[in-house]
């Protein structure tokens, strides 16, 4: 059966990752230890917010006011999405060739509502993407299987016709035991190198 959407991971993927991560100078530029920021509020709350039981500033705003008393919610997830929306332009071009030829384009991505929104709007990936599927609006990571059937359901295409790019091998796992296809992404093969077994 021929694929006909591919599902593409953004943090890894369509975001390249940042060296040291988009909170390595957190410290100098805002005043708060990204040590003490996952210990707080990561380690703590993320599960909660990222399934889409509560909300981002929600969460992040009562904790800063205990470590961080100068910043607010707003400023640091300003911060936090400017740092890490670095796109990979030579993939983006290589699925913008694919969509052209009638294969259509979805986001496949575990965030929350305030970063999806940005990654949609701010940085314009609605303008390549035929829709974007994300963890806190399904309520699933990409871990669980209720992911890809929350997927399918709402596109209407069958397993056989979905394939996933993403950067994390174990998501992957549980994507082809659904009935997708999927190919690692490490960010060294060009796109229709790597979807040549799959197309």
């Amino acid at each position: 059966m021929p694929l006909k959407a591919l599902m593409v991971d953004v943090d890894g993927v369509i975001i390249v990752p940042r060296r040291g991560g988009w909170a390595v100078d957190l410290e100098v530029d805002l005043g708060v230890s990204r040590e003490v920021l996952a210990e707080h509020f990561f380690a703590i709350h993320w599960e909660d917010i990222v399934l889409g039981r509560a909300g981002l500033h929600e969460r992040l705003t009562p904790v800063l006011a205990k470590i961080a008393p100068h910043l607010t919610s707003e400023a640091l997830t300003a911060y936090w999405f400017a740092k890490d929306a670095q796109v990979d332009t030579r993939l983006l071009e290589d699925l913008a060739t694919l969509r052209a030829a009638g294969v259509e384009l979805h986001l496949a991505t575990v965030q929350e509502p305030l970063r999806a929104d940005y990654l949609w709007t701010r940085l314009g990936l609605r303008d390549r993407f035929d829709a974007m599927h994300y963890a806190a609006d399904l309520g699933a990571k990409k871990s669980d299987p209720a992911f890809y059937a929350a997927v399918q359901a709402r596109t209407g295409f069958a397993p056989a016709e979905l394939a996933l790019i993403d950067d994390t091998a174990a998501n992957l796992d549980v994507a082809r035991a659904c009935g997708w296809g999927g190919a690692h992404w490490t960010g060294e093969t060009r796109l229709p190198d790597l979807l040549a077994a799959l197309i």
